[in-house]
Parts: C-alpha cells; structure tokens; sequence
C-alpha cells in the first residue's frame, strides 16, 4: 500500500506539517500501523513464551479444495482446476532480479558449479523432492494470501524469520494464522483471483526427471489447498505432496492447522524426506529448495544432497552451506542431458 504526495520546490512548512498529520492519520495508514503493531506484540510474546501449534477437532468440510486424503495415503481425489500462470506478467523482471543476485553471489559463494561427486549423485537419483514455495511457485503461498486478506506486511516478517530458522517453524505457523485467521471462502476466493505462479523452467525439469524415471515430491510448509493445483499441473500424484492442511468448521470458520502433518513443525521436511526413502528404499534421494527448514533434509536415511535453488530468493546462510547452488533450472535440466 503506498501513497503518494507532491509538494511544489515552494512548499512552506506550515503546508508540509499540515499534510503530514493529514497523511499520519488517513486510516489507510492507521491499518498498516495496527498490524505492524500486533505482528511485534505477537512477536514479543511468543519470545516469552513459547506457543503451541494450534490443536483442533473437526469434521472435514467437504470442498475441492480440502482433500480427504493425508500424505500417508495413496487415495487420489478430485481436484478442482485452477488457472496456472507459468508464464506471470512480471516475468522479465524475474529473470533481471535472478541476474542480479547470482552477480552478487559469484564472488562470494564457491559451489555454484556442481563437484563431481555431486553431479553423479544428482544425475542418478532416484527420487527429487522438491520444496514449494520461493522453489517451485514463485512466492511465499502464506504470504500472498495474507496480502489478499489484509495482513500481509506483518505475516511477511514472520515467513523472513521462519525461512531464516531463528524462529522455530511450529511457532511461526501458528503465528502468522493468527494474525488473519482465513476463512474458507477467503481461500476460495484467493485461489480464483490470484493462482499459483510456478518458477520459470520447472514443469521442463519435473518432465525431464520423469523421463528418467526420477519419482517427483512436493515437501512444503505451505498448506495442501494452494499445493493441489500446482501438483496437478505439473502431473505429480497427491500422495506425493507432504505438506499442511488449514481446518475449518462446516460454516468455513478457521479452526486452525493439522498438527499430525510432519511438515507442521520444526525438523518436519526432513522427517517427511526419511518416511519417503525408509518407504520406498531409494538410493540416491536429492532435496531442492531456498530455505533453512529444506536444508535440514540432508542427513543420514534423508537426503544425500541438497541443491539450493536461489533464482527467487539467496539465502546466504542457507546456500553457503548447499552441495550445489543454482539460480536457475535450466542449469539442472543441462546437466541431465
């Protein structure tokens, strides 16, 4: 939300203080000020205090939206379509800014070509679980869908300190809800009017691991109502989606969030990517994403490798610490030529 005034190079100072408490007080302003203010006081709380994931019981609205399914079971369901974007308007202003952070990251970041070891491994994996959101969707699903209910800037603060891991997850999800509470039909709603925008060179790569008969994942602390339709674009099976699930009460009202889902806490992606391999038994297994929370992935019976995949978003702390920086999908299709 941005407003604007122009003053003229005579502008008395008077004139300048009157339109000051003017825009100071425009309630537009007042908004953005009292959920700055309740996203600090959340945070000073929850600081204090640690806070519990919400528990909720509940019977299942019945909606395309809301599948009957858990990540553990291999019922497929019926998912109402959504318009993809692949393709988003702002799409040369992506490709400038992915230019622009891996400039700065050459001098600085030594593992943005593969060793290789790593290489090997990439190329013979059997299985590639990838993280949603800033990885295969190009926004933080919680964060635009804050923004569309009216709670974005602060929600956004909170996603930083997730992505960030000086926040346990359990508490940043538990927060950012709070502060916007989404109905059903806000979701609905939100879905219709702003779906999904999948990162440039995804569906290629997710078609291209295919044909080598790499099984696709979607690991995400995001929740399973944006996921399903992206999953569906891309031909990825819903028992292959381990992520979280919003409640609500046969009115719509949100009730809150499933705590059963591994994703729902700290340590969740890398418990999901364990429960895949011990399943499945695969020998070489990657993990692909932006954040602290997909880092975690990699450690004995999870994943062998993690590639950190900054073309939305570098996080330094994260990528310093990845077997393979990438900026760019195309680098990873290349390499499986």
């Amino acid at each position: 939300m941005s407003i604007y005034f122009h003053f003229g190079i005579g502008a008395s100072p008077n004139t300048l203080r009157w339109w000051l408490v003017v825009f100071t007080s425009h309630p537009l302003m007042k908004k953005e000020e009292d959920n700055r203010k309740k996203g600090d006081n959340l945070m000073e709380g929850l600081m204090r205090a640690r806070t519990n994931p919400i528990h909720a019981h509940f019977r299942q609205h019945q909606s395309p939206f809301i599948p009957t399914f858990s990540a553990r079971l291999a019922r497929r369901v019926y998912i109402s379509p959504i318009r993809m974007m692949k393709h988003p308007k702002p799409f040369n202003s992506v490709a400038a800014s992915v230019r622009s952070l891996e400039s700065s990251a050459l001098g600085r970041l030594d593992n943005t070509l593969p060793s290789k070891e790593v290489l090997e491994v990439w190329q013979n994996a059997n299985a590639v679980c990838f993280d949603v959101d800033s990885t295969v969707c190009l926004d933080e699903g919680i964060d635009e869908l804050a923004e569309f209910c009216g709670a974005g800037k602060a929600v956004a603060e909170w996603t930083a300190r997730a992505m960030s891991g000086s926040v346990p997850f359990e508490e940043a999800l538990a927060a950012r809800l709070s502060l916007f509470n989404p109905s059903l039909s806000q979701v609905h709603d939100f879905l219709e009017k702003k779906p999904p925008r999948i990162s440039p060179g995804i569906d290629e790569l997710v078609k291209k691991l295919k044909a080598n008969n790499t099984n696709i994942y979607l690991i995400s602390g995001g929740f399973r109502q944006m996921i399903n339709p992206v999953a569906s674009t891309l031909g990825i099976p819903p028992e292959n989606i381990f992520a979280n699930q919003l409640l609500f009460s046969n009115s719509g009202e949100f009730l809150g969030f499933d705590t059963n889902e591994p994703t729902s806490r700290s340590g969740g992606k890398a418990t999901a990517v364990q429960q895949i391999r011990k399943a499945h038994g695969y020998k070489a297994l990657v993990m692909i994403g932006d954040g602290a929370t997909d880092l975690e992935a990699r450690k004995p019976g999870g994943a062998d490798l993690f590639i950190c995949y900054a073309g939305v978003q570098l996080r330094e702390a994260v990528a310093v610490k990845a077997d393979w920086l990438v900026f760019n999908f195309k680098d990873l299709i290349n390499s499986l030529e």
